[in-house]
């Protein structure tokens, strides 16, 4: 089954509003073995949304449409759909009623556009918004089906996941099912040419590469009668990718990000972190903060942006600013030795940078960042130079940060544990 995506509204066109939606249904319609080659914004116009939607029914089984079916005037998905595929709009009796219920509870008067949204397509099938006024619809003509749904996402998620998903799990004959294989530590390009040979072989399951800030995503995609036959496809090549980036590989689900392996490896092993910060000003922290159930293991975090800062709360020497500068190995090492020590944390972690656009030298450009892990006493201090934007350089000194940590933490749990096996 091939689909496609139109996205209707003028705020779109002139970025007055993301268009989150698309990327959901794209995300969505791969997930339920809907092929999507094309998506398109278009404004609130009659005549371009005609000509857009022609163009998508010809090349397409299933146009989903997000956007205007409110009550003004330049709300004309319905009536533009209605029109193309020869479909009389009728009123349906409960739209009506959910409408004035909605207007009742609230206790504000309908104006007469309102009623608009009532009517629908003929013989359409109609999906009842719980969470807005506009009822989404499915119109099949032929061979042709056109899915109209709420522009807000707030409306259009829940309809799409109460109606749409078991359209189509009904209509097509196969599952697309994926499993996503998350590497840190190692960049995009040398991760393609480790695994080379097996996209080369790729047939089904396939192989996708998506670099992200600080990692690679692999999305392993199978396609199959059921989802349990599709993973049976996958586990496979799941277990060749883990065993090729090894430790590297942080997770194969979708949901875990970085920062939750990492606090999950510390949770695993009783160990404690803190952090000080200078040019990632707090990320660092706050990334390890999103995680439920961080508190078990965060113990303390600084910015210490000023080199002031930097002497008075972790014990950086002020001989050592004056002859290394703030951005530099020497003072990384000082910041998270100081931190270890206030903190009493199992594990430290310190960032020192310049994230620009000015400050940098000829020794030290912009982009050039210092960050130090000490996990008990063993203490790792590495070298970045990022490129980009100040935004840019800052996400990617987190992304090392935590990357770095991860490495440190699991080098001690093996060191531990082979010292143990060696006492035996």
């Amino acid at each position: 089954m091939v689909g496609e995506i139109i996205s209707v509204g003028t705020e779109l066109l002139l970025g007055n509003i993301v268009n989150t939606n698309a990327a959901y249904l794209a995300e969505q319609c791969a997930a339920l073995g809907v092929s999507c080659y094309y998506q398109t914004c278009v404004g609130d116009n009659e005549e371009r949304l005609t000509e857009t939607l022609k163009m998508a029914f010809k090349r397409s089984d299933v146009v989903i449409l997000t956007g205007g079916l409110g009550p003004t005037q330049d709300d004309l998905t319905k009536e533009v759909v209605a029109k193309l595929m020869q479909l009389k709009l009728v009123e349906d009796s409960k739209a009506k009623e959910m409408l004035i219920s909605y207007f009742e509870k609230r206790g504000i008067e309908i104006t007469d556009n309102n009623w608009k949204q009532a009517l629908v397509p003929e013989q359409s099938i109609v999906m009842y918004n719980d969470n807005g006024t506009a009822p989404g619809i499915i119109a099949e003509k032929g061979k042709k089906t056109a899915i109209l749904l709420p522009g807000p996402p707030g409306e259009m998620k829940p309809m799409f996941e109460k109606y749409v998903v078991d359209y189509f799990k009904q209509r097509n004959p196969f599952v697309i099912s994926s499993v996503t294989v998350k590497l840190c530590g190692i960049g995009e390009s040398k991760v393609e040419s480790e695994i080379k040979d097996l996209i080369d072989k790729q047939d089904n399951p396939t192989i996708a590469t998506y670099a992200k800030t600080g990692e690679v995503h692999l999305r392993v995609t199978a396609k199959a009668e059921n989802e349990k036959e599709a993973l049976k496809l996958i586990r496979p090549v799941v277990k060749k990718l883990k065993t090729r980036f090894g430790e590297k590989v942080f997770t194969t689900e979708e949901s875990v990000t970085l920062e939750q392996a990492f606090v999950d490896l510390l949770l695993a092993n009783n160990l404690t972190v803190c952090t000080v910060e200078s040019c990632t000003g707090g990320l660092v922290s706050a990334r390890l903060i999103n995680v439920p159930g961080v508190s078990e293991v965060y113990k303390f975090g600084h910015v210490t942006y000023s080199n002031k800062a930097k002497r008075k709360i972790v014990g950086v020497k002020k001989s050592t600013l004056e002859k290394y500068t703030a951005v530099s190995e020497q003072v990384a090492l000082q910041m998270v030795k100081g931190a270890g020590v206030f903190s009493k944390a199992d594990v430290a972690i310190s960032v020192t940078g310049i994230a620009g656009p000015e400050g940098g030298t000829e020794d030290i450009p912009v982009g050039t960042v210092f960050i130090a892990c000490d996990v008990k006493g063993n203490t790792r201090v590495e070298k970045f130079q990022f490129k980009g934007n100040r935004t840019k350089i800052r996400e990617n000194a987190v992304a090392a940060a935590l990357t770095l940590s991860r490495k440190c933490v699991l080098e001690y749990i093996t060191q531990v544990s082979f010292g143990n096996k060696k006492d035996k």
